[in-house]
């Protein structure tokens, strides 16, 4: 119970992250807002580790340092995908390509068993999070092959970081995190200013080189503005992790979590209806109250 709970505000709170990511990176580079998201979340779990403490060891940190990899891949690849869109088509694939993953690892895999009831709430979720990711609108926008292959990716990277993430120990804490931290902060980092010294390079200012091809060179109160949210951003995801962890470590199965964890566009769609004032379709609707459904089967299940 308290693991499907945790799990599913994990995914409001995931959803938040990706909201905000996806502001920056319309006027700053996908891999420019990751790393500086990255930077701030890693700030914010070692202020957090004296408090919520942890174990180091050589596996554990292992763990975390891959799951730093995948991660970095992941969120690179969702906030390209929701920067050029459709976002009505590609964030559903990320979301059920990130949930079938670990599911199938946590079953076929780690032996995980659920009762009828249980896995009636992993069909239940998949279906809510395509219906809470459907935009519908006049004209069905056809995503292009390189969208689709980041939606796919990106997908793949998040269900890898989660089965990399549950291989940790119970006493590691928040360690794993602060290695998947900041091993996503040293990867984009490095792109970051190897694409700055490339762009001085060749005579281009840094600022136009970190600006998005869609909204430019990502100058003066905008570009500062989506800064300041993509640490937002970071903050906000590095809870997400720290939720996404205690729902793994409070007995939760690998393919529970992953479900609900997947539900995430609940929370961007939500948040866009509040902050920007967007329409939450009927579909949408009946999708968040799936959502509530799968996660009160998948708690008893």
């Amino acid at each position: 119970m308290i693991a499907a709970l945790l799990a599913l505000v994990g995914a409001l709170v995931y959803g938040a992250a990706d909201f905000l990511g996806g502001l920056a990176a319309r006027r700053v580079r996908p891999v420019a807002v990751t790393a500086v998201s990255a930077l701030s979340g890693l700030l914010l779990l070692a202020l957090a580790y004296p408090v919520l403490g942890g174990a180091w060891s050589s596996e554990d940190a292992l763990w975390g340092a891959l799951s730093g990899v995948t991660g970095a891949a992941a969120i690179g690849l969702l906030y390209a995908c929701l920067a050029i869109g459709p976002m009505s088509i590609l964030s559903p694939v990320t979301a059920v390509v990130s949930a079938i993953a670990p599911m199938l690892w946590g079953i076929l895999i780690g032996g995980e068993r659920l009762t009828r009831i249980g896995y009636a709430g992993l069909a239940l979720a998949l279906i809510a999070v395509v219906l809470v990711a459907f935009l519908p609108g006049e004209a069905i926008a056809r995503p292009s092959a390189r969208g689709l292959v980041m939606a796919v990716g990106s997908g793949l990277s998040i269900g890898a970081f989660l089965i990399l993430i549950d291989q940790t120990s119970q006493a590691s804490g928040v360690v794993p995190l602060l290695l998947n931290r900041g091993v996503n902060v040293l990867i984009t980092g490095t792109i970051v200013v190897i694409a700055v010294v490339a762009a001085r390079r060749g005579g281009v200012r840094a600022g136009a080189a970190l600006g998005s091809a869609r909204g430019g060179a990502g100058r003066g109160m905008m570009a500062g503005r989506a800064w300041t949210i993509a640490l937002a951003c970071g903050l906000v995801d590095a809870t997400a992790n720290v939720l996404l962890l205690l729902a793994l470590r409070s007995d939760g199965d690998l393919a529970v979590v992953a479900a609900l964890t997947a539900l995430y566009p609940a929370g961007t769609v939500l948040l866009a209806a509040i902050v920007l004032g967007e329409r939450i379709a009927r579909i949408q609707w009946v999708g968040l109250t799936l959502a509530l459904a799968a996660g009160a089967l998948l708690a008893i299940g």
